[in-house]
């Protein structure tokens, strides 16, 4: 007779809002989920994800944003009601990947986001994904590129071979056109995802994409 399997362990997480009526509708929406474990605030240390919900990231809210991230290792959930793209970095350098607008904020929603943030992935919202990879792109371009440099690490080399990657080139035609050996290549493309922690050539080209290196 088989055992049964084992069942995933809930992602614990700590609530956190500038109000109490915000936070125990916060906590309304996430205790029946099975994927989460709402701990108090006194068990700080032990939760994986802290979900803190404010209005907007004013100056205080950010001084908040970085204490919670001095005093844990937990990776943090902004749920705001008003958010700019200056502000979404500010959240993202105090450790908040993730970032949902209170409006969008339903029970599957912030279960999606939550599960996300504690596998390290980020989330933000669509209409601030843009001028923020634009933004990443002026950067790129005009500061670290004149210097040789880039935000990811990767050699022109590793980019280059993404590049033919994303074109649909396989290993045999991507070293005939850099004139390495197809090992070289493979190995420069493995190195990449090792490092970038990239699943599969799919995901090693999404990511150039979306760090706007193709």
């Amino acid at each position: 007779m088989q055992s049964p399997c084992p069942q995933p362990r809930r992602i614990r997480v700590n609530l956190r809002a500038q109000d109490p009526i915000s936070e125990a509708g916060l906590a309304s929406h996430l205790r029946p989920r099975p994927e989460v474990l709402l701990v108090e605030r006194e068990g700080e240390e032990a939760s994986d994800v802290v979900v803190v919900a404010v209005e907007t990231v004013d100056d205080d809210v950010l001084q908040a944003l970085r204490q919670i991230q001095r005093n844990g290792t937990a990776r943090g959930v902004l749920v705001t009601s008003r958010m700019d793209e200056q502000q979404l970095v500010s959240a993202a350098e105090c450790g908040f990947i993730g970032v949902v607008r209170r409006s969008d904020a339903t029970p599957d929603r912030l279960v999606q986001v939550i599960t996300a943030v504690a596998r390290g992935e980020g989330h933000v919202p669509a209409d601030l994904l843009g001028p923020l990879l634009q933004r990443v792109g002026r950067l790129q371009g005009e500061v670290l590129q004149p210097r040789g440099l880039n935000l990811t690490g990767l050699s022109r080399r590793e980019i280059e071979v993404l590049q033919f990657v994303a074109e649909g080139l396989g290993t045999a035609d991507i070293a005939r056109k850099m004139a390495y050996s197809e090992r070289t290549v493979k190995n420069v493309l493995q190195a990449v995802m090792t490092r970038l922690n990239l699943r599969n050539r799919s995901h090693a080209v999404a990511y150039a994409l979306r760090q706007g290196l193709i």
